[in-house]
């Protein structure tokens, strides 16, 4: 069962970085099969630039191309290869998976989604809520993104179509009530997770920073020592400034983990090492397709095995 869930996860994220894959990995052969000179590395150091690497990794995993070239000159495009991707593993060396764990026996995991309006981030509320129902666990969902009424509509349609319970308010009410109420709900209830569904209008931060920490400050008074995690919903597509947003966010509520969805959209997949190195948060899940089925737990190791294909 462990193998196939396995092999079913690789299939699914090596579909995802199809468009990666054909970038690092058949490009980089076809660049490794001539002779490797200064020009080539040129030409290696933007390739890994244009998979959104950065440029600071780009520059570092060059210059260990070149270094393992000058000292073993016979080595081949899958030498070479296995080089970067031991690099890269090496990079992840650090990466955390898994959740907190409530301080008090009994109390439910709880977990705040932040992000920035179109980044996927009720949807991935809902795919996050399906993999612990799927896991036998009783969720509560908050709807507290209340300054957008469909954001509400789309998380309650989610928690009908699940079979899910859902705290919700009205339109532009307190989210930190429906935070609280949610909270006492999921204790009463006797659940094992509560998802906390936030705003994201990024342009209006000072309010928005000020909302999120009313929100943890109510947790507290429930659960003192909620929300056990914080994740960040990031759109992969936008590159550079998904990192930008995330240290926007981690600057006034600091973040535990990273979301990255529509990594089936970029041909840059890349950005998962990039954000990883410049930020130090785990990336706790990745997008990679549209149904409520496609987020998987990251793993270095079957990412960077897919990166490579």
């Amino acid at each position: 069962m462990v193998l196939n869930f396995l092999k079913s996860s690789y299939k699914k994220v090596k579909g995802a970085l199809t468009k990666t894959s054909s970038l690092l990995g058949t490009k980089l052969r076809a660049l490794f099969s001539g002779n490797i000179d200064e020009e080539t590395l040129d030409k290696l150091e933007q390739l890994f630039y244009e998979a959104d690497l950065g440029l600071k990794t780009s520059v570092e995993l060059t210059q260990k191309v070149r270094d393992l070239h000058k000292q073993n000159p016979h080595f081949g495009a899958e030498e070479l290869l296995e080089a970067i991707r031991h690099e890269i593993k090496h990079s992840f060396a650090q990466h955390t998976m898994g959740f907190a764990t409530p301080a008090q026996t009994g109390d439910p995991l709880v977990i705040l989604i932040v992000g920035v309006n179109g980044n996927g981030k009720t949807t991935s509320v809902a795919k996050l809520a399906k993999r612990f129902q799927d896991n036998q666990q009783k969720v509560v969902l908050a709807a507290a993104d209340t300054f957008r009424a469909a954001a509400m509509e789309q998380l309650e349609t989610w928690a009908t179509r699940l079979g899910i319970d859902i705290v919700k308010g009205t339109s532009k009410s307190d989210p930190a009530a429906i935070a609280f109420d949610a909270l006492t709900a999921a204790k009463a209830r006797q659940c094992d997770v509560v998802l906390i569904d936030t705003a994201g209008r990024l342009h209006t931060k000072t309010h928005l920073m000020q909302e999120l920490e009313k929100i943890k400050r109510t947790c507290k008074k429930i659960i003192p020592d909620s929300p056990h995690e914080t994740l960040l919903v990031l759109d992969a597509t936008t590159g550079q400034n998904a990192i930008d947003q995330a240290k926007i966010f981690n600057q006034f509520t600091p973040i535990t983990g990273i979301i990255l969805t529509k990594l089936d959209s970029s041909a840059k997949g890349g950005i998962v090492l990039s954000i990883y190195k410049q930020l130090g948060i785990p990336i706790k899940f990745i997008g990679v397709g549209e149904g409520i089925d496609d987020l998987e737990p990251f793993d270095a190791d079957t990412f960077i095995q897919a990166l490579f294909e």
